[in-house]
């Protein structure tokens, strides 16, 4: 399987070329949405630096700090970065985790509101479906890294994962779930949904609740699909990516419900 393709003298990986492509196809769907409610689409690149940057922080940290098994096996620990600071800046070895993405992007996102005084909630809007997007297309990038696969299946659309990407104990195993594939699908028809809730409810949703439907989309998809992965994140005995997620999926469902939630007359 190629690795990626050649943009002149540098090797342009497929998994990063997805990265980028989603990020993009995220970011003018992001200020569409910003044109279409009366905002500024300068706001969305002006504030697409400081979120990157900051989401990429966030996800670096989180896989370093919470290191799923493949990265354990090959002695990327918690203590190995700790012992090894400088490796940390090494983005190509290991990964990035997805909860710390949110975490350092929505920091990022806050501060920048504060800054340019503006309304977090309104921002997190308009980013919400051009999040789903990118991630849907940066997801496809694992299928040349062959790194989120899941359980092992005999299913007609199984994937053959190499030799040299099978975590230890599954050598002998050649097919799996496309957990990725899987993600991606399921994070367009969540973008799908957001839009459709954008134009259809326009008129009734406050500041910050499609931002919320996001967040509880987003946190069943990725609890559900943590039964069928292989290469998981423990801490303490817990898949803690299953555990960060089911109490996002609570504190954005509380958000909701606080919001619409029937004012009782005295």
């Amino acid at each position: 399987m190629s690795e990626g393709f050649l943009l002149g003298p540098w090797l342009m990986r497929w998994h990063g070329f997805l990265l980028v492509i989603g990020i993009a196809a995220g970011a003018l769907l992001s200020a569409l949405q910003a044109r279409r409610r009366g905002f500024d689409t300068e706001i969305i690149y002006d504030l697409f630096l400081p979120v990157l940057i900051w989401g990429t922080v966030g996800a670096r940290l989180w896989h370093i700090l919470t290191p799923p098994l493949s990265s354990v096996q090959l002695g990327l620990t918690r203590w190995y970065y700790l012992t090894h600071p400088l490796d940390a800046l090494a983005f190509w070895v290991g990964g990035f985790g997805i909860p710390g993405a949110l975490i350092g992007g929505s920091l990022a996102l806050l501060i920048f509101a504060r800054q340019q005084q503006l309304q977090f909630w309104d921002l997190t809007d308009l980013l919400a479906p051009g999040l789903a997007l990118a991630q849907a297309i940066g997801r496809l990038g694992d299928y040349f890294n062959q790194e989120l696969y899941g359980l092992p299946s005999n299913l007609p659309w199984a994937i053959f994962i190499q030799p040299a990407n099978r975590l230890i104990g599954y050598e002998s195993i050649e097919f799996y779930h496309p957990l990725f594939i899987y993600e991606a699908a399921l994070n367009l028809a969540n973008m799908f949904l957001l839009l459709w809730l954008s134009y259809k409810f326009t008129d009734r949703f406050k500041p910050g609740s499609l931002f919320l439907a996001y967040l509880v989309v987003y946190s069943v998809i990725r609890f559900s699909l943590e039964f069928l992965r292989l290469d998981i994140a423990l801490v303490n005995g817990f898949n803690i990516n299953q555990v960060f997620f089911a109490i996002l999926f609570v504190c954005a469902g509380i958000g909701l419900y606080l919001r619409y939630r029937p004012v009782q007359k005295l």
